[in-house]
């Protein structure tokens, strides 16, 4: 049959029986009767035919929506089982955002390295544009990232959370004594942030159009790199993710940042291309959603006890 779904995609996509027989080098009679064959052992009829044209019945079109999903996979599998059979490392290709804060990719890795210690994996660091880039060339099979444009459906897009924003700051600065901030309330504090040169521009045009931050930018390499900037003063940092880390110590406060009466969200998501949608991928995208529910949970528990 995955002979016979070739031969029907290339069809509907080259919208011509006869090209399709050029392209799968066989004659155009053999590919009329693969479709024929097919349509008999589904039960229904794919297209109908009228003269030299046809046209997808409605039960064609969503066949031929869902079998590019099928076979994408099947060729998929036997890529990486390939790649065991000749002795080869299967891998796996993650996009990380360089300013989230959050534990729960580390812990998702960790259970993921446990349970395939012999798949190769490899862990790039960029910003938002930088990790979007890694996925339309294939330079990464999946991306941790915010979501700051409408989804795509050329890329599956998997919600792991919603996150309030916060800044950090000095504990020693006077806004510190605040219980929340806004954009609007740090134009005289230096906003830092973390990323690499060839991003600044965009990541600062992010901050300041999308968040309101209008006061002057400074930059980080890193996380470690940031914070050190936050605890001497130098300016405040936006959050991504759960908060400071215990290595701030008491040097750091972390206010919520609100706009108004509403606090600032964020949302954090999976993406891969649904054509390199594989165990693997879908895998870790499945271990790392977890490790969001169970923060979620836990944060949950706790607001009710607070109550």
């Amino acid at each position: 049959m995955l002979k016979q779904l070739k031969y029907f995609q290339s069809v509907v996509r080259l919208n011509s029986f006869s090209k399709a027989a050029e392209e799968n080098f066989i004659s155009q009679s053999a590919v009329s009767q693969q479709i024929q064959t097919l349509e008999r052992e589904l039960g229904f009829r794919l297209l109908e035919r009228k003269n030299r044209t046809f046209t997808l019945t409605p039960a064609g079109e969503y066949f031929y929506r869902k079998s590019l999903i099928l076979t994408a996979d099947f060729e998929q599998m036997c890529s990486e089982a390939a790649k065991i059979a000749n002795g080869n490392r299967a891998s796996l290709k993650i996009g990380y955002l360089r300013c989230y804060t959050g534990a729960e990719f580390n812990r998702a890795l960790e259970l993921f390295s446990e349970k395939h210690p012999n798949v190769e994996v490899s862990v790039i660091y960029g910003n938002h544009e930088e990790l979007f880039s890694l996925l339309r060339t294939e330079e990464a099979d999946l991306v941790f990232n915010d979501q700051r444009r409408t989804f795509s459906d050329e890329y599956v897009n998997l919600l792991l959370t919603t996150c309030r924003s916060c800044i950090e700051l000095s504990a020693h600065s006077l806004p510190a004594q605040m219980k929340r901030i806004s954009p609007s309330e740090l134009k005289n504090i230096p906003c830092i942030l973390v990323t690499s040169e060839a991003q600044r521009e965009t990541e600062q045009e992010y901050y300041r159009d999308v968040i309101g931050f209008h006061g002057e930018f400074l930059y980080a390499e890193n996380l470690e790199e940031a914070r050190l900037m936050v605890i001497g003063r130098k300016g405040f940092l936006h959050v991504d993710g759960a908060g400071k880390s215990s290595a701030a110590g008491t040097s750091v406060t972390v206010l919520p940042l609100m706009r108004g009466e509403e606090p600032i969200l964020r949302n954090y998501c999976a993406f891969w291309k649904k054509g390199n949608s594989g165990y693997y991928v879908e895998e870790f995208a499945e271990l790392l959603k977890a490790q969001f529910e169970n923060r979620n949970n836990i944060t949950e528990n706790r607001t009710t006890e607070n109550d």
